[in-house]
């Protein structure tokens, strides 16, 4: 029996928000596309949350993935980035749910674990792993597509996992 799942990965943000996209077949991640929306900064919020979600709603139907597995806003010293973060993660949030694409977020503790076996891995660890995963030739670039890519293929480990295939998911969802 064939098991093949498609996972939009994403990095959320305003300024920039990196997308990846993978297809697991049998626990085998490839490849598919990977990138960024990019906003521009003089541009009104409500616009490029807009271009945001428009964005995210043409690579859902484009791409029909199954789930998509997005960054657990992470609070760290800059609020005024946190709440940012905050109105792209809905923009994003919104997009997925109006097409009702199930979406699950990730610590970042949890992706750095899925990807590297080590919940404390470097950003070059993790982008490293994400080339030799997904059998690239290059490390993907810029960083918020290779997170994204990185988000995509946590959420595939997880999906595969004995404990979500006997029923308990064991990651978050929105």
């Amino acid at each position: 029996m064939v098991i093949k799942l498609v996972i939009l990965g994403i990095d959320p943000g305003v300024a920039t928000v990196g997308f990846g996209i993978i297809s697991v077949t049998n626990g085998i991640a490839k490849l598919s596309r990977y990138g960024v929306i990019s906003t521009s900064a003089g541009t009104r919020l409500a616009l490029r949350l807009k271009q945001i979600n428009n964005d995210v709603t043409e690579l859902i139907e484009i791409f029909k993935p199954e789930a998509i597995a997005i960054e657990e806003l992470f609070f760290n010293t800059n609020q005024k980035t946190a709440l940012s973060v905050a109105h792209g993660r809905a923009a994003i949030i919104l997009a997925g749910e109006e097409r009702g694409i199930p979406m699950y977020e990730y610590t970042p503790l949890q992706i750095k674990k899925a990807v590297t076996g080590h919940g404390h891995a470097t950003k070059t660890q993790v982008m490293e792993m994400v080339k030799r995963l997904l059998a690239m030739q290059q490390v993907p670039k810029p960083d918020d597509a290779a997170d994204a890519l990185a988000i995509a293929i946590c959420h595939s480990r997880f999906s595969n996992s004995l404990m979500n295939i006997e029923g308990r998911n064991i990651c978050s969802t929105i």
